[in-house]
């Protein structure tokens, strides 16, 4: 009987809820695994070999979005660096309950494409507010008149001149490339945005092929690698056109007055990924690490698809192994268990080992497989902290902990951040030099301090 089934005494007995968690997370992890994907890739080049296709990517391109601008740059590098055959579609937002938080994911795009793009080796302007109704409307007319050839230098030239607020640019281009009647452009994007849905995602500047979805600039290294293997590589052994930024510090060392705050949940894929990796780059940096717990964001309720809940783990599960980091045997932690474990937070971050009870669930949930939903479980993960489980059991029914994930929560909006792994960088008088969202970006963290240090040391 496997270690799943012990506490419950197997499929028979085991109560419903917890047969659907085991049974979720049984999916989960085999969908997720290295095996499965190989053999959807495999799987998928067959039926393309046997119809004799060419390597098709789609593009789905959101004229208002600031990661589609940073994807736009891409387009021309990425047809003629590949063999591919590029499709590009006008696509809307995120919509219902796909997008939560549609404002602050509209805002922190447009702060976070400004301050990765350098890191790509691309531009995107300091642009705090959304462009003007008028200027997207014949943005979008313009793209929407492009045929496949033209659209990824138009969507680049369309784009700057819509992200510079330069009506003239944007009236020349109009001149100059034409333009799609209104009605003809809603139809544009409506066959854009159903083609992506039926395709089964939801956002912006998102790439697609062979049954796999590729998120703009940070996740081309993954499509860059696979196009490779099939040998749709031209210049097979170049640097990629997108590799992921290093987190380099190019030998700059903190001495513990910079501080790096790390708002994480422990149901989160993606925090299970970085958490460790952010834990060690502190230590490495010399920064102060203050690690800030909130309640996951389904557990806020804060709703969440299938489709967005199959691409986020099988998202974080590729990004785990283009890092090296062990991670996959799942078993869904969302609800009691999560909560069993906030309940002992406060006491183990009296003594001093909040973060390693923090990484040990996650260890447990995301890497080992362990349910997190019984006392035998629970133990496994205390213990491996360090931490006494007789000590612990006065601290089981301890609620303080539902303030501190709260007053985390409201910090980390207020910073216009509401997801997880977030980060926070602050100098030594306590003002933020960065606020980020994403797993991907400790690279950012990385860069952000070793050029707030060179500054000091200068």
């Amino acid at each position: 009987m496997s270690e799943q089934f012990k506490d419950q005494g197997g499929v028979a007995t085991m109560d419903p809820s917890h047969l659907t968690r085991w049974l979720t997370s049984r999916l989960m992890t085999r969908i997720s695994g290295p095996a499965a994907v190989a053999a959807r890739h495999r799987k998928a080049e067959q039926t393309r070999v046997k119809a004799g296709a060419a390597h098709r990517v789609d593009y789905f391109h959101q004229v208002d979005e600031g990661y589609s601008y940073l994807a736009a740059q891409m387009l021309e590098r990425l047809a003629a660096r590949y063999d591919i055959e590029l499709h590009c579609h006008l696509v809307r937002g995120q919509e219902g309950k796909n997008a939560p938080e549609p404002e602050l994911l509209a805002q922190l795009a447009r702060a976070d494409s400004h301050v990765i793009a350098p890191g790509y080796g691309l531009s995107f302007p300091h642009h705090p507010d959304a462009p003007a109704a008028s200027l997207i409307e014949t943005a979008a007319q313009i793209l929407a008149a492009q045929s496949n050839v033209d659209f990824p230098k138009a969507a680049v030239s369309v784009s700057e001149a819509l992200w510079r607020d330069d009506a003239s640019a944007m009236a020349e281009l109009a001149a100059v490339l034409g333009t799609a009647s209104a009605e003809a452009t809603t139809a544009a994007i409506e066959a854009g945005t159903q083609k992506r849905r039926e395709l089964k995602h939801y956002s912006g500047a998102m790439f697609y092929y062979g049954g796999e979805w590729y998120w703009g600039v940070d996740r081309l290294y993954h499509l860059e690698a696979r196009l490779a293997d099939l040998g749709a590589d031209t210049q097979p052994g170049s640097s990629l056109i997108a590799p992921r930024p290093s987190e380099d510090l190019a030998g700059h060392c903190d001495t513990g007055q910079y501080t790096l705050e790390l708002y994480a949940s422990l149901r989160s894929p993606y925090t299970a990924v970085i958490f460790d990796r952010a834990v060690a780059f502190a230590a490495a940096a010399g920064v102060t690490l203050s690690l800030r717990p909130v309640l996951p964001m389904v557990m806020r309720g804060v709703p969440a698809t299938r489709e967005k809940g199959m691409y986020i783990f099988t998202d974080a599960a590729r990004e785990a192994r283009a890092a090296g980091t062990p991670y996959g045997n799942f078993y869904d932690p969302i609800g009691d268990p999560a909560r069993r474990c906030y309940a002992l937070y406060p006491w183990a971050a009296s003594q001093g080992k909040g973060v390693e009870l923090c990484s040990s669930f996650l260890r447990h949930a995301f890497v080992l497989g362990v349910n997190t939903n019984n006392d035998r479980g629970l133990r496994k993960v205390v213990e491996a902290a360090g931490l006494d489980w007789s000590a612990a059991q006065p601290h089981r029914e301890d609620n303080t902990w539902e303030a501190l994930l709260e007053d985390n929560r409201q910090t980390m909006y207020e910073a216009g951040l509401w997801g997880v792994p977030s980060f926070r960088l602050l100098d030594p008088a306590g003002e933020p030099l960065l606020s980020t969202w994403g797993q991907d970006r400790l690279w950012l963290v990385a860069h952000t301090l070793r050029d707030a240090l060179a500054a000091r040391a200068s």
